[in-house]
């Protein structure tokens, strides 16, 4: 059993009964009631109309049965259908409301657990350091590589255990380093950790990690050095500071003592970090702000100032999978100018910096900023584009083939839930025009590249032409005698003579209406509640 993305996003119920998700049982009741009076079958004498009033009638008793009933509504909040498909309603009822939601819970975390203990957590780090410099003087291009990965199993139920390894090349030179770590969860605000390490940088040492409060925690760790003996003391406290930003202080005692204070925020489109740390062989400081432009891209600026560097990091990213992101970085600081590639795939990375030149200058600081900015953009608008474009495209054609049956299927049902609005749609109509009030002259839910096809038919998308639904009757059927309509926050595809057109694809709903005699028009997401009318609206 797996958990809904959020909840908004699994309660078509509500959407189906036409309540909101906080709706008392006295409305629910309501809303079946209303309901039941359009679709009851034994209302109708055709037998075609019949069969589609007990299709849409059976559809309107499952959801109020769920919804009217505390336990199963509790479930279906949190897990959905899938939630009351595993069969725990079907035991003894628990005794509260709270009791059902921490039994879900932890047969959440269990499974979880599970699959963590079945499979192996590999991750890594390849760097390559090249230098054009030494390239042009003839010493070949490559300065320096390293390779570090890390494999970690989850043993047990309380326990983890972690071994990994390095390995550096310098010109001649090399090092390799090995390590061990064991991880065990003493209760289930504390745990403990023991690692050791060969090879260069040998040492042998014991961490422990304790939640202090909801907001704080804390980690102690001491370790010891097998090449001289020295041993260093470590300590750091957390604090979560509010929803998206937390504080930390770091303490290190030893052969190289420092104390650092850290702060971070993150939120949808941006996250903030920044470091002081002085110690004993340096004092330094590191800000860090990256801004989100979209799902897909982000844009990073990163400074370093201290004793021993100033330097400042531009650059930005792209998601180019749903497990690998690109990064492209530029440095300038008084180590030199650097490029920085980096390529990240789930847990594994492989960072690339190109030393560029010792020597800073204003004309090659500018060109070598410009350059891979300008061929970015170049191969973004030429090549990236209409790559992805057509990926898109192909992805979205083949999903079509995939689900045509089921999306004919959904349409056709919907076409027919739709007939047995009609009447009270059109008598609701006639009645706002005879006011002057508030009609829907048009309304379509589905791909938005479709729906902005409407007011652009240059960009007319024909193969995607199906993925898309006209529910302009069953909103002029929700407008109440007020004047007024209002879709709670749920999917909309659950709405009574809705469907949805495309199956796994991003969904918005486009509505035009009319309201003392001025034209407006609105477009909302999948999610988002909708009232209308609304003087922004205003074309």
């Amino acid at each position: 059993m797996t958990q809904a993305e959020d909840g908004a996003s699994n309660r078509e119920l509500y959407a189906l009964l036409h309540v909101s998700p906080e709706a008392s049982d006295e409305e629910i009741r309501k809303a079946y009631r209303q309901w039941a009076q359009i679709y009851h079958p034994d209302k109708l004498q055709d037998p075609q109309m019949k069969l589609v009033a007990t299709e849409n009638f059976q559809r309107i008793c499952e959801a109020y049965e769920i919804l009217s009933d505390e336990y199963k509504r509790q479930i279906y909040d949190i897990y959905g259908m899938e939630g009351l498909a595993s069969g725990l309603e079907l035991g003894p009822k628990l005794n509260k409301v709270v009791e059902i939601k921490e039994e879900l819970e932890r047969l959440k975390r269990k499974q979880e657990e599970e699959k963590k203990s079945a499979h192996f957590q590999p991750s890594g780090v390849i760097l390559a350091q090249l230098s054009v410099p030494s390239f042009l003087s003839g010493h070949g291009l490559m300065r320096a590589m390293s390779m570090n990965s890390e494999i970690q199993s989850q043993i047990s139920k309380n326990n983890v255990i972690a071994v990994g390894g390095t390995l550096a090349v310098k010109g001649s030179d090399g090092d390799a380093a090995a390590n061990a770590v064991f991880r065990h969860q003493l209760s289930s605000v504390s745990s403990v950790e023991i690692m050791a390490s060969a090879g260069l940088r040998g040492l042998i040492g014991v961490q422990t990690s304790r939640q202090l409060s909801r907001h704080a925690n804390a980690t102690m760790g001491l370790a010891m050095s097998l090449r001289d003996g020295s041993i260093n003391l470590s300590n750091s406290w957390n604090r979560q500071l509010s929803t998206t930003s937390n504080a930390s202080i770091e303490l290190i005692l030893g052969s190289d003592s420092s104390v650092a204070v850290g702060w971070r925020k993150k939120e949808q489109t941006m996250a903030a970090a920044g470091e002081i740390r002085i110690g004993t062989s340096a004092i330094g400081a590191v800000g860090r702000y990256t801004h989100r432009f979209s799902s897909k891209s982000h844009g990073r600026i990163t400074g370093k100032i201290g004793s021993g560097a100033l330097e400042l990091e531009i650059g930005g990213g792209r998601k180019i999978s749903n497990f690998s992101t690109v990064r492209m970085l530029y440095t300038i600081g008084i180590q030199g100018i650097y490029w920085k590639l980096e390529l990240h795939r789930g847990a594994q990375k492989l960072v690339v910096p190109i030393f560029l030149s010792r020597h800073i200058t204003l004309g090659f600081a500018a060109g070598a900023f410009l350059l891979p900015t300008s061929l970015y953009f170049t191969l973004k608008s030429l090549v990236f584009k209409p790559y992805y474009r057509r990926r898109e495209k192909q992805q979205a054609l083949e999903n079509m083939e995939q689900t045509r049956a089921q999306v004919q299927q959904a349409k056709t049902a919907a076409e027919k839930a739709q007939q047995l609005l009609q009447n009270v749609a059109n008598r609701k109509r006639n009645k706002q025009l005879e006011i002057n009030g508030f009609v829907i002259i048009e309304a379509v839910y589905g791909n938005p590249k479709v729906i902005k096809s409407i007011n652009n038919p240059e960009e007319k998308i024909d193969e995607l032409a199906s993925q898309m639904v006209d529910v302009t009757l069953p909103l002029n059927f929700l407008v109440s005698d007020s004047g007024q309509l209002k879709l709670h926050g749920v999917k909309k595809s659950g709405i009574m003579g809705f469907c949805d057109p495309c199956p796994g694809e991003i969904k918005k709903l486009y509505v035009k209406y009319t309201y003392g005699g001025n034209r407006y028009e609105a477009e909302v997401d999948d999610l988002q509640e909708l009232i209308l009318p609304q003087e922004e609206h205003r074309i």
